[in-house]
C-alpha cells in the first residue's frame, strides 16, 4: 500500500513539473518576461538576442525606426517599412532607392541621433547599431532596442541582411533574396565567359579633396570576387578601403575598367581637379576611356545597393562592347 501512495506521488509530481516547464516555454516564446533593457511593451512578445544581452520585441512590429540607412532599406526589402530613420543631415533618399522605398521621418545623424524625436514617434522597436552603444540605455527606455552587430570593418552584406532577418522573424524571406543573388551571379558569369578570369576591374571614390579605392572585402568587391573578376594589385588584399591615395600613388586605381564614384557635392570638384593631372591622364584605363563613373549605391550594403552595382557591372561589362588589350 506504501509503495503504491509513494508511486502515485512520484507520477503526481513529474506531471505537475511538466506543466510548470510547458507553462515556463510558452510564457518565453509567446509572452515572456520583460527584456534585461526593462523596455515594456503591451504586446505578445519574443525574445531576441542580441549585442547588448536579450530584449523581447512585439511579434509584429509596425512603428520601426532605424538608425542606419542600410538597415533602413533592408527593413523595406524584408517587408518592414520603418517610420523614423537616422541618416546623412539633409540628405535626400538615393537614387537607387527613389520608387523601391518611402522616405521616413529624419530623427537625426546617424552619428548623434535625436531623442526626443525618437520618443515622440512612439516606435515599437529601435534597430541601433554597434556605434550608438552609448546611447542603448536611453533608448532602450522609450522602445524595445536592438543593437545590431555592425564592426568596422564590416562582416559583408549578406551577414548584416541575415542578421537583421533573424531580428525581425524573417529568415526564409532573406534566404530567397540571397538565392536570388546567387542565381543573378552565376547568369552573369556565364555571359561573361572567360573574359572575368583576365579581366581586372577597379573601384575607385572621391570626396572633398580625398581620393581612395575600396578593396576585396568591401561590399561591392564581394560582388567582383563572386564573379571571379581580377583587381589591381593594391585592392586584391584583405582590406575594406584603400585610404590615403594621391596624386603619386593614383596608378593604384589603374586597371581594365574603372567604375568612379563621386561622394558628396564637392566630388566633382576634386575629380575635375584630378582629370587636370598628367599622371591621371597617364593611366590606361583613361586613355582607353574605361572609367565609369557610378552612383552612391556602390558605398552601401544593402540589398537594393547590391543589385544597383551588379546593373552597373551587367551595363558596362556586358551590354557595353569593348575591347581590354592593356597596350
Amino acid at each position: 500500500m506504501v509503495r503504491k501512495i509513494l508511486g502515485w506521488l512520484r507520477f503526481s509530481l513529474a506531471i505537475a513539473l511538466t506543466l510548470i516547464l510547458f507553462s515556463a516555454c510558452q510564457d518565453r516564446t509567446i509572452n515572456p518576461p520583460l527584456s534585461r533593457d526593462r523596455a515594456t511593451t503591451a504586446q505578445p512578445c519574443r525574445v531576441v538576442r542580441h549585442q547588448m544581452g536579450e530584449t523581447c520585441i512585439p511579434l509584429h512590429p509596425k512603428r520601426v525606426i532605424t538608425l542606419n540607412p542600410s538597415t533602413f532599406a533592408n527593413c523595406w526589402i524584408l517587408g518592414i517599412e520603418p517610420i523614423g530613420s537616422a541618416d546623412e543631415i539633409g540628405a535626400p533618399l538615393p537614387d537607387y532607392l527613389q520608387g523601391k522605398v518611402k522616405q521616413a521621418e529624419f530623427i537625426g545623424s546617424y552619428d548623434s541621433p535625436n531623442l526626443e524625436k525618437i520618443a515622440r514617434l512612439k516606435p515599437d522597436l529601435i534597430l541601433s547599431n554597434s556605434n550608438m552603444k552609448g546611447i542603448y540605455k536611453q533608448l532602450s527606455q522609450i522602445a524595445p532596442t536592438i543593437q545590431l552587430n555592425t564592426p568596422f570593418p564590416p562582416l559583408g552584406w549578406k551577414y548584416e541582411l541575415r542578421e537583421l532577418a533573424r531580428i525581425l522573424g524573417k529568415e526564409a524571406v532573406s534566404q530567397q533574396l540571397i538565392d536570388r543573388y546567387s542565381q543573378r551571379i552565376e547568369r552573369f558569369k556565364k555571359a561573361l565567359g572567360d573574359r572575368r578570369h583576365t579581366l581586372t576591374v577597379s573601384t575607385a571614390a572621391t570626396g572633398e579633396g580625398v581620393l581612395w579605392a575600396y578593396g576585396r572585402k568591401h561590399f561591392s568587391g564581394t560582388i567582383l570576387e563572386d564573379l571571379d573578376l581580377q583587381r589591381p594589385r593594391s585592392q586584391s588584399g584583405d582590406t575594406f578601403y584603400v585610404e590615403n591615395l594621391s596624386e603619386e600613388t593614383i596608378s593604384d586605381i589603374d586597371g581594365d575598367v574603372l567604375f568612379f564614384m563621386l561622394w558628396g557635392d564637392q566630388a566633382r570638384i576634386t575629380l575635375e581637379k584630378l582629370k587636370r593631372r598628367p599622371l591621371w591622364q597617364r593611366l590606361i584605363v583613361v586613355r582607353r576611356d574605361r572609367v565609369y563613373f557610378v552612383g552612391e549605391h556602390w558605398h552601401e550594403s544593402d540589398f537594393y545597393a547590391i543589385n544597383a552595382i551588379l546593373d552597373d557591372l551587367e551595363k558596362y561589362l556586358v551590354n557595353t562592347p569593348q575591347t581590354y588589350d592593356r597596350t
